[in-house]
């Protein structure tokens, strides 16, 4: 069950995430923006042919959309999607036959998301509001899961595995990109993108 200070800190969370969606262009305890994507590879070209209303809000830690394996047709969950970068990528990866399923606990974000997917005409992307362990979905019904930058946020992070576990088919994958604060295992070989050292704490940006 979540703590009193696990549900405070939700809905800090909350509150900032929302403000980056209503005011990208403000000051905020975390970057935000087009700068900001390209600076964790997200190709400037590619973020051309996309909505501002996305890129301008993006508040991930690295190019999951990117780098992921989406073939054609897929079923995709892009979790956490925020102003829909990742889902709007995501959608034009897996094409006219596939699906995304973008879901966030923000409505301000999905407002946003939603606004950009509408401009571009990307119909094939469903936005769902929603907590991130309490995935809307059935069992066994997506192909690829993207989570870019939720767990350290979230203090139901046993939750949200068991969740990402339940919803994804078998054989399917899961791309995860998230701030690490100490140094990964030896036997834990990182991506380039995946993960960004920080001296500070998530919480502490919301302190």
């Amino acid at each position: 069950m979540e703590t009193r200070n696990g549900s405070e800190l939700r809905d800090q969370v909350r509150r900032v995430y929302s403000a980056a969606a209503g005011n990208p262009d403000g000051k905020h305890p975390f970057p935000v923006g087009r700068r900001f994507a390209v600076s964790l590879g997200y190709p400037p070209d590619l973020l051309e042919t996309l909505p501002a209303t996305a890129a301008d809000a993006f508040c991930g830690v690295s190019n999951v959309a990117v780098f992921a394996r989406i073939p054609p047709g897929a079923a995709v969950l892009d979790l956490g999607c925020g102003a829909g970068l990742d889902s709007l990528i995501a959608a034009r990866r897996t094409g006219p036959t596939g699906k995304v399923f973008a879901i966030d606990f923000s409505e301000t974000m999905l407002d946003r998301a939603r606004q950009a997917a509408a401009s571009c005409r990307a119909a094939n992307i469903e936005f769902r509001q929603a907590d991130a362990e309490a995935i809307p979905l059935e069992d066994a019904s997506v192909d690829v899961a993207l989570v870019n930058g939720i767990f350290n946020l979230n203090p139901a992070r046993e939750a949200i595995f068991h969740e990402l576990a339940r919803i994804v088919r078998p054989g399917g994958e899961l791309y995860g990109a998230e701030i690490i604060v100490r140094d990964l295992p030896r036997f834990l070989k990182p991506v380039a993108g995946l993960a960004k050292k920080s001296k500070r704490t998530p919480a502490d940006w919301f302190a």
